[in-house]
């Protein structure tokens, strides 16, 4: 109500422009009968809320990923999570394709680095490079955009030295790569040693480091070698362990396992904690999703920004976020399944309806730290 009017049976009654004011209006109406006449009264709360237009109190995000019309992988993901978290988000679209490809055809066009660049000319010349507090990446599927985004990282830098990057190099999963092998060794290069927080699955992890995974110890090993190339914070996302050391498997389904680990490792100070490397274990759910790595990278960035020197706690909230999701998207897809639907569009992620689960999720998996 920017007039700072409500409406009142049919009247206006003043009220103080910008005024948090609620109130209801009365709406009747007579309608002949053979019983006479009838009056229907009906009562609807009218809200006018003072806005906040200033900068969003968890930061300004730039988020680098591909980008899909159907479904929610990459930034589709990220930017609505980041948004719920009070993130003002400025998304770039690595790939804009009509659907991601596990559904074996698409459409659509793949970003360039040189294209990168000129949007961060633009940036630049309308000073609107300055107040970037996070940045994320994600798929980026040539080599010429990778290298545009080290170089974007350090421009960052230096309007922010203390800009927080958090990379998820997407390479592959299940010992398959999604993008040419020589992006793995730009990411080893140049880019790894930016990240603030960098959020590998396990084949990734043995990409980056040229080590063998197979137990936790390993899983320490690397996330020691990935802190020696750089980044400060390390998070392997998923691990498929053998059960008696503490499961494993892809978020999405893809490992052996009857569960999932999250193992991370800080060189950071944590808040009451003597120990840098955790721990988290939730049960397999029993199929496979897509955009599951995306959206944790994003649940990642956003609970490590309200709980700073606490990264296991945040990934306690953000593994409980992402199994929330998870399960409601199993749920949904077992309805679709029942009533003769079949798919892969049926295990899209059911991230709108998650809302909750993405702000005020139900922890159940708790951290160990080792």
């Amino acid at each position: 109500q920017n007039s700072g009017y409500s409406q009142h049976d049919g009247s206006r009654e003043r009220n103080p422009p910008g005024s948090a004011w609620s109130g209801a209006y009365t709406a009747q109406r007579r309608s002949a009968s053979k019983e006479g006449t009838n009056t229907i009264t009906l009562k609807q709360p009218l809200l006018c809320v003072k806005m906040n237009v200033g900068p969003s109190s968890a930061g300004r995000a730039l988020t680098i990923q591909s980008h899909v019309v159907s479904g929610y992988v990459g930034n589709k993901c990220a930017v609505f999570t980041l948004q719920l978290h009070g993130f003002d988000v400025d998304p770039v679209l690595s790939v804009q394709f009509s659907n991601h490809t596990g559904y074996g055809s698409w459409k659509g066009e793949v970003m360039t680095g040189d294209q990168l660049w000129s949007l961060v000319e633009g940036l630049e010349t309308n000073g609107l490079l300055a107040g970037y507090t996070h940045l994320l990446t994600g798929y980026i599927g040539s080599a010429s955009l990778l290298r545009t985004v080290g170089r974007l990282v350090r421009k960052l830098r230096t309007y922010n030295p203390d800009l927080v990057y958090v990379c998820d190099p997407v390479l592959g999963d299940n010992g398959k790569l999604y993008v040419p092998a020589e992006l793995a060794g730009i990411y080893r290069e140049d880019i790894v040693p930016l990240a603030t927080l960098l959020t590998p699955n396990q084949f990734e992890a043995e990409l980056l480091t040229g080590l063998t995974i197979g137990s936790e110890e390993e899983a320490v090993a690397a996330c020691a070698a990935l802190h020696a190339a750089g980044p400060p914070s390390v998070v392997i996302t998923s691990l498929d362990l053998d059960d008696r050391d503490g499961g494993g498997g892809a978020p999405g389904g893809g490992g052996t396992s009857s569960s999932i680990t999250l193992l991370g490792s800080t060189s950071a100070p944590q808040v009451n904690r003597g120990g840098h490397v955790f721990r988290i274990v939730v049960p397999r759910i029993p199929s496979y999703f897509t955009g599951t790595g995306d959206l944790c990278a994003a649940l990642l960035l956003a609970w490590s920004a309200k709980m700073p020197g606490q990264l296991g706690t945040a990934a306690e909230m953000a593994v409980a976020s992402l199994q929330g999701v998870l399960r409601r998207t199993a749920k949904a897809q077992a309805q679709a399944e029942a009533a003769g639907k079949t798919g892969i569009g049926c295990r899209e992620l059911r991230l709108v309806q998650s809302v909750d689960d993405l702000l005020r999720p139900e922890v159940t998996a708790k951290v160990t730290w080792l």
